[in-house]
């Protein structure tokens, strides 16, 4: 079995296209086996948390990235609905607060940090930050920041002095025991459209739908570039980018799942050991339990 951390890794300092990048991409898999491949990934990944949590010795920080309708909702609920709840946790990203434009752009997303021993999935992160700002650049001055008072000072090396804060972020975050994982939900322009009308058509899905979306359409190619400059400026070995295509929301899961897992794996969490000083008196202790009436 392909690993997909090679197959859909964005390697540090090497060039990469999302043109060239196919969002259908299924591989040898295909959809009749992959509800018990992906039964069978959430049964290691189980066992993986169980230990993960016990040892207390990492957290794994999991972002999700996606344009509208690329299922990030779904791979958050279909991937992580087999681990302890107790030791996950999901945080989703809207417009920041007031509040959060009197603070530096990292400062709500460190907020939702997972403890040790914990998986934190962040449903859109400080990305947004180079993303959706960079493709409206007047979000920007509701920040305040000194010496920007106008779109010209949000400029290139605006943008490039921003992929270096995350960066340094990142690797603060991994020094300190913090695995990294950042996924981008590749999906395409035609399939997007698809899912639009699927959630109009069908009134259970009506909620789900904005006038915002088709708005954010116009954009498509702005964003794509934003998308690219991104991932080429932040995926590090401290904290990788992985794009996956997303147009078939089963193969999506099985790609993120497998390398939740795959990471998990290398980390080789282990069940704490007692010290031989309180191990030798678990059998006075059952003796006594044994004992009472």
């Amino acid at each position: 079995m392909e690993s997909f951390i090679k197959k859909f890794k964005i390697e540090e300092g090497k060039d990469f296209s999302l043109k060239k990048l196919d969002p259908s991409y299924t591989g040898e898999y295909r959809k009749d086996g992959s509800k018990e491949l992906l039964a069978s990934y959430k049964e290691q990944l189980s066992s993986l948390q169980d230990k993960f949590y016990a040892e207390n010795s990492h957290s794994l920080l999991v972002l999700f990235q996606a344009l509208d309708a690329a299922g990030k909702d779904s791979a958050i609920k279909h991937v992580m609905s087999g681990v302890n709840p107790q030791g996950c946790q999901v945080f989703s990203f809207k417009q920041p607060s007031s509040e959060d434009l009197e603070h530096d752009f990292l400062r709500r997303h460190y907020k939702a940090l997972p403890e040790k021993g914990r998986i934190g999935i962040h449903n859109r992160s400080h990305y947004e930050n180079v993303l959706v700002c960079k493709v409206h650049p007047e979000l920007v001055l509701k920040e305040n920041l000194p010496g920007h008072t106008s779109l010209n000072k949000i400029n290139k090396s605006f943008w490039d002095s921003r992929y270096k804060s995350i960066n340094h972020f990142e690797k603060h975050l991994n020094d300190n025991g913090t695995v990294v994982l950042k996924f981008f939900l590749h999906l395409s322009k035609e399939k997007q459209k698809e899912r639009f009308l699927k959630r109009i058509d069908d009134k259970k899905k009506n909620w789900k739908f904005s006038a915002g979306d088709i708005a954010e359409r116009a954009y498509w190619n702005d964003y794509m570039n934003a998308y690219e400059d991104a991932i080429l400026n932040t995926s590090t070995e401290n904290a990788p980018w992985f794009v996956i295509p997303a147009d078939n929301k089963w193969f999506t899961r099985l790609a993120v799942i497998s390398i939740i897992t795959e990471t998990l794996d290398s980390l080789s969490p282990q069940y704490p050991v007692l010290p031989d000083s309180a191990s030798s008196h678990l059998q006075e202790y059952k003796s006594l339990l044994n004992a009472e009436r």
